[in-house]
Protein backbone atom coordinates (compact mmCIF):
# COMPACT_ATOMS: atom_id res chain seq x y z
CA UNK A 1 0.00 0.00 0.00
CA UNK A 2 1.57 3.24 -1.10
CA UNK A 3 1.68 6.05 1.56
CA UNK A 4 -0.91 8.68 1.05
CA UNK A 5 2.25 11.46 0.40
CA UNK A 6 2.74 9.44 -2.67
CA UNK A 7 -0.86 9.63 -3.93
CA UNK A 8 -1.34 13.50 -3.47
CA UNK A 9 1.70 13.54 -5.82
CA UNK A 10 -0.61 12.19 -8.64
CA UNK A 11 -3.40 13.72 -7.83
CA UNK A 12 -4.02 16.09 -10.18
CA UNK A 13 -3.26 12.98 -12.81
CA UNK A 14 -6.33 11.00 -10.71
CA UNK A 15 -8.45 14.03 -10.87
CA UNK A 16 -7.81 13.87 -15.01
CA UNK A 17 -8.95 10.71 -15.16
CA UNK A 18 -11.73 10.40 -13.24
CA UNK A 19 -13.00 14.24 -14.61
CA UNK A 20 -12.30 12.47 -18.04
CA UNK A 21 -15.34 9.79 -17.53
CA UNK A 22 -17.19 12.15 -16.07
CA UNK A 23 -17.05 14.85 -19.23
CA UNK A 24 -17.96 12.14 -21.77
CA UNK A 25 -21.05 10.80 -19.79
CA UNK A 26 -22.28 14.33 -19.64
CA UNK A 27 -21.49 15.10 -23.34
CA UNK A 28 -23.45 11.72 -23.68
CA UNK A 29 -26.41 12.34 -22.07
CA UNK A 30 -27.42 16.16 -23.50
CA UNK A 31 -26.19 15.20 -27.06
CA UNK A 32 -28.39 12.49 -27.02
CA UNK A 33 -31.61 15.20 -26.51
CA UNK A 34 -30.43 16.39 -29.92
CA UNK A 35 -30.87 13.44 -31.69
CA UNK A 36 -34.37 11.75 -30.24
CA UNK A 37 -36.68 13.32 -32.93
CA UNK A 38 -34.22 11.20 -35.72
CA UNK A 39 -33.80 8.56 -34.07
CA UNK A 40 -37.66 8.29 -33.27
CA UNK A 41 -38.21 8.40 -37.68
CA UNK A 42 -35.60 6.36 -38.37
CA UNK A 43 -36.79 3.64 -35.56
CA UNK A 44 -40.60 4.51 -36.69
CA UNK A 45 -41.54 4.55 -32.97
CA UNK A 46 -43.47 7.46 -31.49
CA UNK A 47 -41.92 10.22 -29.66
CA UNK A 48 -43.48 8.64 -26.18
CA UNK A 49 -41.56 5.84 -26.73
CA UNK A 50 -38.23 7.20 -27.79
CA UNK A 51 -38.52 9.08 -24.25
CA UNK A 52 -37.06 5.69 -22.74
CA UNK A 53 -33.95 6.09 -24.28
CA UNK A 54 -33.69 9.05 -21.63
CA UNK A 55 -35.78 7.59 -19.10
CA UNK A 56 -34.70 4.30 -19.10
CA UNK A 57 -30.48 5.67 -18.43
CA UNK A 58 -32.15 7.87 -15.43
CA UNK A 59 -34.16 5.34 -13.92
CA UNK A 60 -31.11 2.69 -13.83
CA UNK A 61 -29.12 5.18 -12.33
CA UNK A 62 -31.19 6.32 -9.92
CA UNK A 63 -32.05 2.60 -8.83
CA UNK A 64 -28.52 1.44 -8.80
CA UNK A 65 -26.46 4.83 -7.41
CA UNK A 66 -26.69 3.69 -3.53
CA UNK A 67 -25.88 0.21 -4.35
CA UNK A 68 -22.46 1.09 -6.29
CA UNK A 69 -21.66 3.75 -3.68
CA UNK A 70 -21.61 0.63 -0.87
CA UNK A 71 -19.76 -1.76 -2.86
CA UNK A 72 -17.32 1.38 -3.55
CA UNK A 73 -16.95 1.81 0.33
CA UNK A 74 -16.64 -2.35 0.42
CA UNK A 75 -14.69 -3.81 -2.40
CA UNK A 76 -12.77 -0.69 -3.14
CA UNK A 77 -13.93 2.77 -5.26
CA UNK A 78 -11.06 2.13 -7.79
CA UNK A 79 -12.73 -1.24 -9.04
CA UNK A 80 -16.10 -0.10 -9.07
CA UNK A 81 -15.24 3.20 -10.60
CA UNK A 82 -13.21 1.15 -13.22
CA UNK A 83 -15.74 -1.36 -14.20
CA UNK A 84 -18.14 1.59 -14.11
CA UNK A 85 -16.49 3.03 -17.22
CA UNK A 86 -16.25 -0.55 -19.04
CA UNK A 87 -19.95 -1.04 -18.65
CA UNK A 88 -20.39 2.29 -19.71
CA UNK A 89 -18.05 1.75 -22.61
CA UNK A 90 -20.13 -1.26 -23.47
CA UNK A 91 -23.39 0.22 -23.26
CA UNK A 92 -21.79 2.82 -25.86
CA UNK A 93 -20.89 -0.03 -28.36
CA UNK A 94 -24.11 -1.38 -28.14
CA UNK A 95 -25.55 1.90 -28.91
CA UNK A 96 -23.13 2.22 -31.87
CA UNK A 97 -24.54 -0.87 -33.12
CA UNK A 98 -27.96 -0.84 -32.63
CA UNK A 99 -29.81 -1.53 -35.60
CA UNK A 100 -33.63 -1.24 -33.74
CA UNK A 101 -35.04 0.59 -30.89
CA UNK A 102 -35.01 -2.21 -27.97
CA UNK A 103 -31.42 -2.63 -28.83
CA UNK A 104 -30.97 1.01 -28.52
CA UNK A 105 -32.50 0.70 -24.70
CA UNK A 106 -30.77 -2.15 -23.90
CA UNK A 107 -27.65 -0.09 -24.74
CA UNK A 108 -28.55 2.91 -22.88
CA UNK A 109 -29.67 0.40 -19.66
CA UNK A 110 -26.28 -0.67 -20.24
CA UNK A 111 -24.99 2.71 -20.35
CA UNK A 112 -26.89 3.83 -17.19
CA UNK A 113 -25.32 0.61 -14.95
CA UNK A 114 -22.28 1.58 -16.25
CA UNK A 115 -22.48 5.94 -15.11
CA UNK A 116 -24.36 4.72 -12.17
CA UNK A 117 -20.87 2.87 -10.99
CA UNK A 118 -19.00 6.20 -11.31
CA UNK A 119 -21.30 8.31 -10.34
CA UNK A 120 -21.72 6.94 -7.43
CA UNK A 121 -17.54 6.36 -6.59
CA UNK A 122 -16.07 9.73 -8.26
CA UNK A 123 -16.49 12.45 -5.76
CA UNK A 124 -15.05 10.09 -2.72
CA UNK A 125 -12.12 9.07 -5.07
CA UNK A 126 -12.12 12.84 -5.06
CA UNK A 127 -11.96 13.64 -1.68
CA UNK A 128 -9.96 10.58 -0.37
CA UNK A 129 -6.81 11.99 -2.98
CA UNK A 130 -6.82 15.41 -2.59
CA UNK A 131 -5.23 17.07 0.92
CA UNK A 132 -8.39 18.64 2.72
CA UNK A 133 -7.34 22.43 1.87
CA UNK A 134 -7.96 21.40 -1.88
CA UNK A 135 -11.07 19.34 -1.52
CA UNK A 136 -13.32 22.63 -2.34
CA UNK A 137 -11.25 23.51 -5.38
CA UNK A 138 -11.09 19.81 -6.93
CA UNK A 139 -14.97 19.43 -6.63
CA UNK A 140 -15.26 22.92 -7.87
CA UNK A 141 -13.16 21.51 -11.20
CA UNK A 142 -15.45 18.58 -11.31
CA UNK A 143 -18.49 20.52 -10.92
CA UNK A 144 -16.95 22.50 -14.19
CA UNK A 145 -16.04 19.35 -16.13
CA UNK A 146 -20.01 18.56 -15.51
CA UNK A 147 -20.75 22.23 -16.54
CA UNK A 148 -18.40 21.56 -19.67
CA UNK A 149 -20.29 18.25 -21.03
CA UNK A 150 -23.57 19.66 -20.76
CA UNK A 151 -22.57 22.65 -23.07
CA UNK A 152 -20.94 20.69 -25.32
CA UNK A 153 -22.74 17.81 -25.69
CA UNK A 154 -25.72 19.26 -27.51
CA UNK A 155 -24.01 21.35 -30.03
CA UNK A 156 -21.49 18.59 -30.43
CA UNK A 157 -24.35 15.88 -31.19
CA UNK A 158 -26.27 18.21 -33.47
CA UNK A 159 -23.21 18.50 -35.75
CA UNK A 160 -23.41 14.67 -35.88
CA UNK A 161 -26.57 14.01 -36.45
CA UNK A 162 -26.53 16.62 -39.20
CA UNK A 163 -23.61 15.23 -41.01
CA UNK A 164 -23.71 11.24 -39.68
CA UNK A 165 -26.14 8.78 -38.30
CA UNK A 166 -27.26 9.56 -34.91
CA UNK A 167 -25.27 6.10 -33.95
CA UNK A 168 -22.20 8.27 -33.89
CA UNK A 169 -23.34 10.03 -31.16
CA UNK A 170 -22.08 6.97 -29.28
CA UNK A 171 -18.81 6.11 -31.03
CA UNK A 172 -17.49 9.26 -29.69
CA UNK A 173 -18.16 7.87 -26.26
CA UNK A 174 -15.73 4.83 -27.36
CA UNK A 175 -12.32 6.51 -27.51
CA UNK A 176 -12.25 8.73 -24.46
CA UNK A 177 -13.71 5.61 -22.27
CA UNK A 178 -11.14 4.13 -23.20
CA UNK A 179 -8.89 6.03 -22.45
CA UNK A 180 -10.35 7.02 -18.94
CA UNK A 181 -10.36 3.14 -18.53
CA UNK A 182 -6.70 3.33 -19.30
CA UNK A 183 -5.32 6.27 -16.84
CA UNK A 184 -7.45 4.85 -14.17
CA UNK A 185 -5.90 1.29 -14.52
CA UNK A 186 -2.35 3.29 -14.24
CA UNK A 187 -3.14 6.06 -11.48
CA UNK A 188 -5.95 5.02 -9.37
CA UNK A 189 -4.42 3.64 -5.93
CA UNK A 190 -5.77 1.06 -4.05
CA UNK A 191 -7.05 1.99 -0.68
CA UNK A 192 -6.80 -0.20 2.44
CA UNK A 193 -9.95 0.96 3.55
CA UNK A 194 -12.20 -1.09 1.81
CA UNK A 195 -13.72 -4.19 4.09
CA UNK A 196 -13.08 -6.82 1.62
CA UNK A 197 -16.22 -8.20 2.01
CA UNK A 198 -18.81 -9.41 -0.96
CA UNK A 199 -21.80 -9.49 1.08
CA UNK A 200 -24.37 -7.17 -0.52
CA UNK A 201 -27.82 -6.43 1.01
CA UNK A 202 -29.83 -7.70 -1.97
CA UNK A 203 -33.32 -7.38 0.35
CA UNK A 204 -32.65 -4.05 0.96
CA UNK A 205 -31.25 -3.17 -2.60
CA UNK A 206 -34.62 -4.84 -4.00
CA UNK A 207 -36.58 -2.98 -1.73
CA UNK A 208 -35.06 0.59 -2.41
CA UNK A 209 -35.59 -0.25 -6.34
CA UNK A 210 -39.25 -0.89 -5.57
CA UNK A 211 -39.41 2.46 -3.62
CA UNK A 212 -37.46 3.94 -6.31
CA UNK A 213 -39.83 3.11 -8.87
CA UNK A 214 -42.91 3.57 -7.44
CA UNK A 215 -41.72 7.26 -6.95
CA UNK A 216 -40.73 7.99 -9.92
CA UNK A 217 -43.93 5.88 -12.11
CA UNK A 218 -45.96 8.41 -9.57
CA UNK A 219 -44.15 11.47 -10.37
CA UNK A 220 -45.38 10.36 -14.25
CA UNK A 221 -48.55 10.10 -13.90
CA UNK A 222 -48.69 13.29 -11.66
CA UNK A 223 -47.40 14.68 -15.44
CA UNK A 224 -50.01 13.03 -17.10
CA UNK A 225 -53.19 15.55 -15.94
CA UNK A 226 -55.87 15.24 -13.50
CA UNK A 227 -57.55 11.96 -15.04
CA UNK A 228 -54.36 10.10 -13.64
CA UNK A 229 -53.61 11.52 -10.37
CA UNK A 230 -55.24 8.32 -8.31
CA UNK A 231 -52.66 6.49 -9.68
CA UNK A 232 -50.10 8.66 -8.33
CA UNK A 233 -51.38 9.14 -4.90
CA UNK A 234 -51.76 5.26 -5.15
CA UNK A 235 -48.11 5.00 -6.21
CA UNK A 236 -46.41 7.75 -3.94
CA UNK A 237 -48.53 5.50 -0.79
CA UNK A 238 -46.92 2.15 -2.04
CA UNK A 239 -43.64 4.05 -2.20
CA UNK A 240 -43.98 5.27 1.47
CA UNK A 241 -44.98 1.85 2.35
CA UNK A 242 -41.77 0.16 0.62
CA UNK A 243 -39.85 2.68 2.15
CA UNK A 244 -40.93 2.17 5.65
CA UNK A 245 -40.26 -1.04 5.04
CA UNK A 246 -36.43 -0.59 3.40
CA UNK A 247 -35.57 1.07 7.00
CA UNK A 248 -37.07 -1.87 9.27
CA UNK A 249 -34.63 -3.89 7.02
CA UNK A 250 -31.84 -2.25 7.13
CA UNK A 251 -31.88 -1.65 10.71
CA UNK A 252 -31.94 -5.59 11.29
CA UNK A 253 -29.56 -6.15 8.57
CA UNK A 254 -26.27 -7.22 9.20
CA UNK A 255 -24.22 -5.17 6.34
CA UNK A 256 -27.00 -2.68 5.51
CA UNK A 257 -27.17 -0.93 1.94
CA UNK A 258 -27.28 2.20 3.97
CA UNK A 259 -26.24 3.01 7.08
CA UNK A 260 -28.85 5.02 8.69
CA UNK A 261 -26.48 6.49 11.62
CA UNK A 262 -25.60 8.92 8.74
CA UNK A 263 -28.95 10.33 9.34
CA UNK A 264 -27.79 11.31 13.01
CA UNK A 265 -25.80 13.98 11.22
CA UNK A 266 -27.87 17.05 11.04
CA UNK A 267 -25.20 18.91 9.08
CA UNK A 268 -25.09 16.20 6.62
CA UNK A 269 -28.87 15.53 5.95
CA UNK A 270 -29.64 19.43 6.01
CA UNK A 271 -26.76 19.43 3.32
CA UNK A 272 -28.34 16.68 1.19
CA UNK A 273 -32.20 17.96 1.55
CA UNK A 274 -30.52 21.66 0.15
CA UNK A 275 -29.12 19.83 -2.27
CA UNK A 276 -31.88 18.30 -3.46
CA UNK A 277 -34.21 21.86 -3.18
CA UNK A 278 -31.16 23.90 -4.82
CA UNK A 279 -31.42 20.86 -8.14
CA UNK A 280 -35.49 21.27 -7.89
CA UNK A 281 -35.26 24.67 -8.33
CA UNK A 282 -33.00 24.62 -11.18
CA UNK A 283 -34.32 22.10 -13.25
CA UNK A 284 -38.13 22.80 -13.40
CA UNK A 285 -37.32 26.27 -13.85
CA UNK A 286 -34.68 25.44 -16.64
CA UNK A 287 -37.02 22.88 -18.55
CA UNK A 288 -39.31 25.79 -19.30
CA UNK A 289 -37.07 28.12 -20.65
CA UNK A 290 -36.90 26.90 -23.58
CA UNK A 291 -40.47 26.64 -24.32
CA UNK A 292 -40.42 30.40 -23.52
CA UNK A 293 -37.70 31.41 -25.78
CA UNK A 294 -38.67 29.73 -28.58
CA UNK A 295 -42.47 28.89 -28.42
CA UNK A 296 -43.30 32.93 -26.75
CA UNK A 297 -40.37 35.03 -28.35
CA UNK A 298 -39.96 33.02 -30.97
CA UNK A 299 -36.57 31.98 -31.66
CA UNK A 300 -34.83 29.18 -33.83
CA UNK A 301 -33.34 26.54 -31.57
CA UNK A 302 -29.81 27.54 -32.59
CA UNK A 303 -30.40 31.25 -30.80
CA UNK A 304 -32.55 29.43 -28.19
CA UNK A 305 -29.46 26.73 -27.68
CA UNK A 306 -27.05 29.72 -27.95
CA UNK A 307 -28.60 31.68 -24.82
CA UNK A 308 -29.19 28.52 -23.15
CA UNK A 309 -25.07 28.08 -23.03
CA UNK A 310 -25.39 31.43 -20.82
CA UNK A 311 -25.65 29.02 -18.06
CA UNK A 312 -23.14 26.36 -18.79
CA UNK A 313 -20.65 28.93 -19.02
CA UNK A 314 -21.03 30.93 -16.11
CA UNK A 315 -20.88 27.32 -14.29
CA UNK A 316 -17.87 26.60 -15.71
CA UNK A 317 -16.26 29.46 -15.16
CA UNK A 318 -17.71 30.25 -11.47
CA UNK A 319 -17.56 26.67 -9.73
CA UNK A 320 -14.01 26.05 -9.26
CA UNK A 321 -13.38 29.78 -7.84
CA UNK A 322 -16.20 29.09 -5.17
CA UNK A 323 -14.48 25.75 -4.54
CA UNK A 324 -10.93 26.68 -3.76
CA UNK A 325 -12.71 29.98 -1.82
CA UNK A 326 -14.47 27.45 0.73
CA UNK A 327 -10.93 25.79 0.80
CA UNK A 328 -10.19 29.23 2.68
CA UNK A 329 -13.20 30.61 4.42
CA UNK A 330 -15.64 27.36 4.59
CA UNK A 331 -18.25 26.23 2.98
CA UNK A 332 -21.39 27.33 5.21
CA UNK A 333 -21.43 31.43 4.21
CA UNK A 334 -20.80 30.27 0.58
CA UNK A 335 -23.75 27.96 0.25
CA UNK A 336 -25.40 30.98 1.70
CA UNK A 337 -24.64 33.44 -0.49
CA UNK A 338 -24.99 31.00 -3.65
CA UNK A 339 -28.75 30.11 -2.15
CA UNK A 340 -29.74 33.73 -2.03
CA UNK A 341 -28.27 34.77 -5.61
CA UNK A 342 -30.56 31.80 -6.55
CA UNK A 343 -33.48 33.04 -5.25
CA UNK A 344 -32.91 36.51 -6.38
CA UNK A 345 -32.41 35.19 -9.38
CA UNK A 346 -35.61 33.16 -9.58
CA UNK A 347 -37.39 36.10 -8.85
CA UNK A 348 -35.72 38.04 -11.65
CA UNK A 349 -36.78 35.28 -14.16
CA UNK A 350 -41.00 35.71 -12.64
CA UNK A 351 -40.89 38.93 -13.95
CA UNK A 352 -40.52 37.40 -17.45
CA UNK A 353 -43.52 38.65 -19.70
CA UNK A 354 -44.49 37.82 -23.46
CA UNK A 355 -42.86 41.00 -24.80
CA UNK A 356 -40.15 41.39 -21.98
CA UNK A 357 -36.76 41.88 -23.49
CA UNK A 358 -34.24 39.21 -23.34
CA UNK A 359 -31.16 40.62 -21.22
CA UNK A 360 -33.68 40.11 -18.53
CA UNK A 361 -33.87 36.20 -19.18
CA UNK A 362 -30.01 36.81 -19.36
CA UNK A 363 -29.53 38.59 -16.15
CA UNK A 364 -31.38 35.62 -14.48
CA UNK A 365 -29.80 32.75 -15.97
CA UNK A 366 -26.75 34.26 -15.73
CA UNK A 367 -27.48 34.95 -11.47
CA UNK A 368 -29.54 31.47 -10.79
CA UNK A 369 -26.04 29.56 -12.88
CA UNK A 370 -23.97 31.74 -10.74
CA UNK A 371 -25.62 30.57 -7.24
CA UNK A 372 -25.87 27.20 -8.35
CA UNK A 373 -22.13 26.85 -8.81
CA UNK A 374 -21.45 28.72 -5.13
CA UNK A 375 -23.36 26.19 -3.49
CA UNK A 376 -22.81 23.36 -5.28
CA UNK A 377 -19.58 22.49 -5.31
CA UNK A 378 -18.90 23.95 -1.00
CA UNK A 379 -22.18 21.83 -0.45
CA UNK A 380 -20.51 18.72 -1.91
CA UNK A 381 -17.39 19.15 0.35
CA UNK A 382 -19.78 19.30 3.40
CA UNK A 383 -21.64 16.53 3.08
CA UNK A 384 -18.60 14.38 2.27
CA UNK A 385 -16.48 15.66 5.03
CA UNK A 386 -19.15 14.89 7.68
CA UNK A 387 -18.86 10.73 7.09
CA UNK A 388 -16.03 8.78 7.78
CA UNK A 389 -13.58 7.80 4.89
CA UNK A 390 -15.32 4.32 4.61
CA UNK A 391 -18.30 5.97 4.16
CA UNK A 392 -17.24 8.19 1.19
CA UNK A 393 -18.88 5.93 -1.79
CA UNK A 394 -22.28 5.68 -0.04
CA UNK A 395 -22.30 9.90 0.47
CA UNK A 396 -21.00 10.61 -2.44
CA UNK A 397 -24.39 7.93 -3.91
CA UNK A 398 -26.90 9.51 -1.32
CA UNK A 399 -25.78 13.00 -3.28
CA UNK A 400 -25.98 12.16 -6.56
CA UNK A 401 -29.42 10.46 -5.50
CA UNK A 402 -30.74 13.83 -4.43
CA UNK A 403 -29.15 15.26 -7.18
CA UNK A 404 -31.22 12.92 -9.92
CA UNK A 405 -34.70 13.22 -7.81
CA UNK A 406 -34.35 16.73 -7.42
CA UNK A 407 -34.48 17.18 -11.38
CA UNK A 408 -36.89 14.09 -11.87
CA UNK A 409 -39.23 16.22 -9.31
CA UNK A 410 -38.85 19.48 -10.34
CA UNK A 411 -39.14 19.29 -13.96
CA UNK A 412 -42.22 16.95 -12.95
CA UNK A 413 -44.36 19.36 -10.46
CA UNK A 414 -42.99 22.41 -12.60
CA UNK A 415 -44.91 21.28 -15.70
CA UNK A 416 -48.27 20.21 -13.57
CA UNK A 417 -48.07 23.53 -11.34
CA UNK A 418 -48.03 25.24 -14.83
CA UNK A 419 -50.48 23.23 -17.01
CA UNK A 420 -52.72 23.68 -13.93
CA UNK A 421 -52.66 27.63 -14.02
CA UNK A 422 -52.96 27.78 -17.52
CA UNK A 423 -56.42 25.81 -17.56
CA UNK A 424 -57.36 28.10 -14.56
CA UNK A 425 -56.51 31.28 -16.93
CA UNK A 426 -57.81 29.96 -20.18
CA UNK A 427 -61.46 28.35 -18.76
CA UNK A 428 -60.69 24.99 -19.85
CA UNK A 429 -58.36 21.93 -19.45
CA UNK A 430 -54.45 21.96 -21.29
CA UNK A 431 -51.81 19.61 -21.29
CA UNK A 432 -49.47 21.09 -24.06
CA UNK A 433 -48.75 24.40 -25.34
CA UNK A 434 -50.52 25.87 -28.55
CA UNK A 435 -49.86 29.07 -30.57
CA UNK A 436 -52.61 31.37 -28.81
CA UNK A 437 -51.70 30.37 -25.18
CA UNK A 438 -49.05 32.66 -24.79
CA UNK A 439 -50.36 34.48 -22.30
CA UNK A 440 -51.51 31.96 -20.25
CA UNK A 441 -47.98 30.24 -20.49
CA UNK A 442 -46.22 33.13 -19.34
CA UNK A 443 -47.96 33.48 -16.11
CA UNK A 444 -47.84 29.57 -15.29
CA UNK A 445 -44.22 29.95 -16.05
CA UNK A 446 -44.17 32.97 -13.55
CA UNK A 447 -45.84 31.41 -10.74
CA UNK A 448 -43.71 28.33 -11.16
CA UNK A 449 -40.58 30.83 -11.02
CA UNK A 450 -41.70 32.24 -7.99
CA UNK A 451 -42.62 28.80 -6.47
CA UNK A 452 -39.42 27.80 -6.93
CA UNK A 453 -38.08 31.05 -5.39
CA UNK A 454 -39.62 30.24 -2.09
CA UNK A 455 -38.32 26.69 -2.51
CA UNK A 456 -34.55 28.34 -3.00
CA UNK A 457 -34.86 30.06 0.16
CA UNK A 458 -36.17 27.46 2.20
CA UNK A 459 -32.94 25.82 1.13
CA UNK A 460 -30.91 29.64 2.26
CA UNK A 461 -32.66 29.95 5.49
CA UNK A 462 -31.79 25.82 6.46
CA UNK A 463 -27.94 26.83 5.00
CA UNK A 464 -28.40 30.27 7.30
CA UNK A 465 -29.36 28.40 10.66
CA UNK A 466 -27.08 25.53 9.95
CA UNK A 467 -24.04 28.34 9.79
CA UNK A 468 -24.97 30.19 12.58
CA UNK A 469 -25.15 27.05 15.06
CA UNK A 470 -21.51 26.14 13.53
CA UNK A 471 -20.15 29.41 14.41
CA UNK A 472 -21.58 29.31 17.91
CA UNK A 473 -19.93 26.10 18.52
CA UNK A 474 -16.98 27.38 17.31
Amino acid sequence: MESIQEIYKRRWLIFTAITMCTFISCVDASSVNVALPGMADELGVTMASIEWVVTAYTLVIICLILVFGKLGDTIGKDKVFKAGILGFLAGAAICFSAQNYGMLVIGRVVEGVGSAATMANSQGLIVQVFPAHERGKALGLSGSTVALGTMVGPSLGGFIVSLLNWNWIFAMDIPIALLSFALCSKFLPKFDDAKQDYRVDVGGALLFMVMILCVYTGVKFLQAGSAYYLYCVLLLAAAFVFGRMFVRWEKKSDHPLLNLDMFRNKLFVVSVFCAMLMFFSMSGVLFLQSFYLQKVQMLDAAHTGMLMMVSSVTMFVVAPFSGQLSDKIGSELICFVGLCIATGALLILSALGVDSSLLIYVAGAILLSMGNAMFQSPNTSLIMSNVGKHQTGIAGSINGLARNLGNVFGISLSTVFLYNIMSAKLGYPVMSFSPGEEEAFVTGMQWVCRFMACTSFTGAVLTGIRWRKRKEKK
